[in-house]
């Protein structure tokens, strides 16, 4: 197995939303704001070797909509999908499977493009990957989250035929080396890929730990559907990765790709902080 981190840019989001109920006296330590409120994060994907499988995890936010959408998101940075693909030597075409973490436009835009009117998937000799409780609750959206789950993002997925979904049921097998974790509380049923890699156990974090600025336990996003089951299954994971010494993969840092947890005076904290590269 090879691992391979995949960065597809840089947006801005809104610095209290990401910090839901924390002062910005105390988040802008960690994640200092620009003038507007709006603090720069990574939409940083993983590709994965596996036997005669290349695995994607998650897409970014692809290139697709139009100018007023991507106007709220301030998009930057010179990295995309197929630039760093390339780097590492591949193309989308050769993509076995797109694992979908959950549905949110940052994290699945790239799985659809656009070919003049025509929406297909961007992956063409993939299998994508869902499952169908989340599933469900995207294509059926609660008023508050609707406006993640953009229809053109999604339905294409399900129409092409290439749409099969994983069962729900927590440390289902995937592969021989990757098993998939479950979280309710950010959205219902978002999937953590748990990955064993050379003698290590490295948890796909996803928006259950955006960045190492929001280890502290109610330091939990706005966007979160359901805060106080966000805060009890953090407190379950972080413990977890303490005893086991799990490496965490973060999408959305924008300064880190890994770490690892420890147990302080203050709770749980970062320990160390590396690149997938250097595991």
């Amino acid at each position: 197995m090879k691992l391979h981190t995949i960065d597809t840019g840089f947006f801005k989001l809104d610095g209290g939303a990401m910090f839901g109920v924390v002062p910005k006296s105390i988040w802008q330590k960690t994640n200092p704001a620009d003038d507007k409120n709006l603090c720069t994060w990574a939409m940083r994907c993983l590709l994965i070797e596996e036997g005669n499988r290349l695995i994607l995890v998650d897409t970014g936010i692809g290139n697709k909509q139009d100018e007023k959408f991507f106007s709220h998101y301030y998009l930057h940075g010179d990295a995309t999908l197929d630039s760093s693909l390339a780097a590492k030597g591949f193309h989308r075409n050769d993509i076995t499977d797109v694992l979908l973490t959950h549905l949110h436009f940052d994290h699945v835009g790239g799985a659809v493009e656009r070919l003049g009117d025509k929406l297909q998937p961007a992956f063409k000799n993939a299998i994508y990957w869902s499952n169908a409780q989340h599933w469900d609750w995207a294509v059926n959206p609660n008023e508050r989250e609707k406006a993640s789950f953009l229809k053109e993002n999604i339905l294409p997925i399900q129409e092409s035929g290439q749409l099969k979904f994983v069962d729900t049921v927590d440390g289902i097998s995937f592969t021989e080396d990757i098993t998939i974790r479950l979280a309710y509380g950010h959205t219902d049923a978002m999937m953590l890929p748990q990955i064993n890699y050379k003698g290590n156990t490295i948890l796909y974090m996803a928006d259950l730990l955006p960045s190492v600025g929001h280890l502290p336990l109610p330091y939990v996003m706005a966007y979160d559907m359901f805060p106080l089951k966000t805060l009890n299954e953090r407190k379950l994971y972080w413990n977890e990765a303490v005893e086991k010494n799990y490496i965490l993969y973060l999408e959305h840092d924008p300064v880190n790709e890994c770490c690892t947890l420890q147990q302080t005076e203050k709770g749980i904290r970062v320990k160390d902080v590396f690149k997938l590269e250097n595991v």
